[in-house]
């Protein structure tokens, strides 16, 4: 369901802008996080102290942040084409 952006009221119209851009810190925190767990989780079940735990919350961190700046450099992108279109 597309809206026409001329339709859209002023807050309706930084909504739709702002919208994509809500859930990637939820997402950069979210893979942190399970990432620890699971870290702590392999820590527990074969006794060491916190080895997995360090190695997982690196790659958690590693990763969440890789997908951090993919995401953006695509809602950039598709931004500047859209900006193009209007031109």
């Amino acid at each position: 369901m597309k809206t026409d952006p001329e339709k859209l009221s002023g807050f309706g119209k930084s909504l739709k802008e702002v919208g994509p851009y809500l859930g990637i810190g939820v997402q950069l925190a979210a893979t942190i996080v399970l990432m620890a767990l699971i870290g702590n989780w392999l820590d527990k079940k074969f006794g060491q102290k916190f080895i997995f735990t360090l190695i997982f919350s690196l790659l958690g961190i590693f990763s969440g942040m890789y997908n951090l700046l993919k995401t953006l450099n695509y809602l950039e992108k598709r931004k500047k084409e859209s900006d193009d279109a209007e031109k």
